[in-house]
């Protein structure tokens, strides 16, 4: 497996290639299970559906990894905090405003609930051709707090969390916690099930100031990290620490994750300059890249080859695929790569 070959230390070339949300509306395919569904919870929590979904971009465009489809939201539903996705607003959770309201979700229920989705990782794994590597994947604990306790996507500032960070401390701590305990688990689960490696998405973590940034980001990651890496000695461990900056550095020193996912603000020498020598980099291609295609798309392309050239590099996008992407231009993504010189 090409992912894992990177993530366990090779430099690979050309390297591998998926990308964020690669499952998703932008494919006519995906749209079809999604009407059959009846709804976006509804295929989440279907696992022959959600399979399927999984599988489908790595049939039609021969990514080098598939990623579990499901939301990051599937833990505090399965936990016990409503969970709805609005026609046009996304997800709405009520606002959770005090430890009585943590102390009421259920780690227990949570892990019965997310049977659906474990079995989804068990079809996928056994679909899925030998060389293809699976990702597993949970919110980082921050970004699941952000809408836990702003109860919505609040234009991706979630003012309400940061002001509680500060204001009552002791309520984003519970939060954060019970979220920690949660995630191991989950991750272990998606990891016992066949999973070949995990994900943790901080898509929220450069809202942070620096100090609460290493409270909240960094120190609940690394807890995430040791615990799985205690029973699984030889896990592959991806963070996405997204807008970190030039924090980034000192986010995989202090989590020990394996491999940094970077958003397409991020200077591809900055981040190598920032991190360990030897450190694995994924990413980080500007997603609106493939509205655009033709020629500034191969540029783009070529541009986050050469500047993650000699260091182990997974190819992905600094951030998800949009609905309105053409799937040939995902077609024509891969195509650029495989063409791209041997030469490391």
């Amino acid at each position: 497996m090409k992912l894992l070959d990177v993530l366990n230390g090779e430099a690979v070339w050309p390297p591998p290639v998926w990308l964020m949300r690669q499952a998703g509306r932008y494919l006519p395919e995906y749209r079809d299970l999604r009407a059959e569904a009846g709804d976006f919870l509804k295929l989440c929590m279907n696992p022959k559906l959600a399979a399927e979904v999984t599988l489908q971009p790595v049939r039609r465009f021969g990514f080098d990894a598939a990623i579990l489809f499901s939301d990051i939201l599937i833990l505090p539903m399965v936990l016990g905090q409503e969970l709805r996705f609005g026609e046009g607003e996304g997800p709405v959770l009520p606002p959770i405003t005090s430890l009585k309201e943590v102390s009421a979700l259920s780690v227990d229920a949570a892990v019965a609930g997310f049977a659906p989705i474990i079995e989804t990782v068990r079809l996928t794994r056994a679909e899925l051709p030998g060389k293809t590597a699976l990702i597993g994947f949970a919110g980082g604990p921050f970004t699941v707090a952000c809408y836990m306790l702003d109860g919505k996507g609040s234009g991706g500032d979630f003012p309400r969390t940061r002001m509680l960070a500060y204001e009552n401390p002791a309520l984003v701590d519970a939060v954060i916690e019970l979220l920690v305990q949660a995630t191991i688990l989950y991750l272990q689960a998606q990891l016992d099930a066949g999973a070949n490696c995990v994900m943790l998405f901080e898509s929220w973590a450069g809202i942070l100031p620096s100090r609460l940034f290493k409270k909240l980001v960094i120190e609940p990651n690394r807890q995430i990290v040791a615990a799985l890496r205690a029973k699984n000695p030889a896990v592959k461990i991806i963070g996405f620490p997204r807008l970190s900056g030039l924090l980034v550095g000192e986010y995989v020193r202090g989590t020990g994750v394996d491999a940094v996912g970077l958003d397409s603000v991020t200077d591809p020498a900055a981040a190598i300059a920032a991190c360990p020598p030897g450190s694995v980099f994924q990413g980080n291609l500007d997603p609106l890249l493939l509205r655009v295609g033709g020629a500034a798309l191969d540029q783009g392309i070529n541009d986050t080859l050469d500047g993650f050239r000699g260091q182990r590099h997974i190819f992905n996008l600094g951030h998800g695929i949009t609905p309105d992407v053409k799937p040939e231009t995902v077609a024509r993504l891969m195509n650029v790569i495989q063409a791209s010189s041997a030469v490391l």
